[in-house]
């Protein structure tokens, strides 16, 4: 679409914390990068597989991001989709499918449209699944506003038709191994509409309301240059850096819980300040451009093997296996596990510190340390 909503649904986590940040952003342009454009190919590639899958006619896509893992993710998501409607047939002998549907949630968040990548409804279900190609922040569908504008653009349209009860949303995020599923009322989630959205939505379009940096502050556009963000980050400078035995559990803790963000402000300051001295001539106060370390490279590996052959040397090549993705894909998933499952092995990851929220079992300390380094 040509069109951009100024209150978008996948910035809804953003603006209805920070309502100022949706007029800020417009300041700034959207320099989104290789992974929005690699995310743009995978949908496209996964909206052309699952209308194939459905007997529709399309065309399949084309983008220099083609691989052998987003045909395999991509691949995924058609047969979670399908599961999805084989189980909704269950229950309705002719469930409505919709892919890549426009949705109007204008009604509580001015000019808010968004775009639904696969609907289903059921017998008293409105299913809605999300497919998200990015691995850098996990994403879950648990009170997800994003996911519950595109249920109120879906029951705007349907809501008057079908005997809709129940609203599940589904994150689908293969490159995170993710599949996150929220079910909840369809009179709840109105009233999340009138006493939650509505208030922040008009707030947000009208550009009022207080800057309130946190994690929503990642995909900002403004975020490098926000003062209120700045701020908050610059707080940490207000601890005593001493050794940490010095510092209390409790602030150990506080640093750690701010940690990340901070360096990923810092790394966003530095990548900002580097690309406006290198692309745009700026000059920055008691710093300079100069050329980065780089590593030695054959400019003609041909010739290279050429020249050491004729000197004599023989053991010039290294052979190596295909990776386990490559070879899966080679064999398929039964022969691989039948052939190779036995001589494939998982091990253990290293031990990270996170906080109690990230779903993943806690680790026993006492072994952790002699399991990792017997990998």
């Amino acid at each position: 679409m040509s069109k951009h909503a100024i209150l978008s649904a996948s910035g809804a986590h953003r603006w209805m914390n920070c309502t100022p940040s949706a007029r800020l952003e417009l300041e700034f342009d959207d320099n989104s990068g290789e992974a929005a454009a690699e995310g743009t190919a995978a949908h496209a590639l996964s909206e052309h597989k699952l209308r194939k899958a459905l007997k529709m006619r399309s065309k399949k896509p084309v983008s220099p991001y083609d691989s052998d893992e987003m045909d395999n993710y991509t691949d995924g998501y058609v047969e979670f989709v399908l599961e999805v409607i084989e189980q909704a047939k269950k229950i309705c002998s002719d469930p409505l499918i919709l892919i890549e549907q426009r949705l109007d949630f204008s009604k509580y968040v001015p000019e808010g449209f968004g775009t639904g990548d696969c609907l289903i409804i059921a017998d008293g279900t409105l299913h809605i699944i999300d497919f998200k190609y990015g691995q850098g922040v996990l994403v879950s569908a648990e009170d997800n506003p994003q996911m519950k504008l595109y249920a109120l653009g879906a029951l705007d349209l349907f809501d008057g038709i079908y005997d809709i009860e129940m609203v599940s949303m589904t994150i689908y995020q293969p490159r995170r191994e993710n599949v996150s599923t929220s079910t909840v009322s369809k009179e709840n989630l109105y009233q999340w509409a009138e006493e939650v959205l509505k208030p922040k939505a008009e707030l947000a379009f009208n550009g009022d309301g207080n800057y309130c940096p946190g994690e929503w502050c990642q995909f900002c556009r403004a975020a490098v240059k926000c003062r209120a963000r700045a701020e908050a980050k610059m707080k940490l400078a207000t601890f005593e850096f001493a050794l940490p035995p010095l510092l209390s559990d409790e602030e150990i803790a506080d640093i750690l819980s701010s940690i990340g963000d901070l360096t990923n402000w810092a790394n966003e300051i530095i990548a900002y300040a580097t690309d406006a001295a290198v692309n745009h001539g700026k000059k920055w106060p008691g710093f300079k451009v100069v050329e980065g370390r780089s590593n030695r490279k054959y400019k003609d590996e041909e010739a290279v093997a050429e020249a050491a052959k004729n000197a004599g040397y023989r053991d010039i090549y290294k052979q190596s296996l295909i990776t386990i993705t490559e070879m899966e894909k080679l064999m398929g998933k039964s022969k691989f596990n039948e052939i190779l499952g036995e001589l494939v092995m998982k091990p253990p990851g290293k031990p990270t510190l996170v906080p109690v929220s990230d779903k993943r079992p806690e680790m026993n300390t006492s072994s952790a340390k002699n399991d990792f380094m017997e990998v």
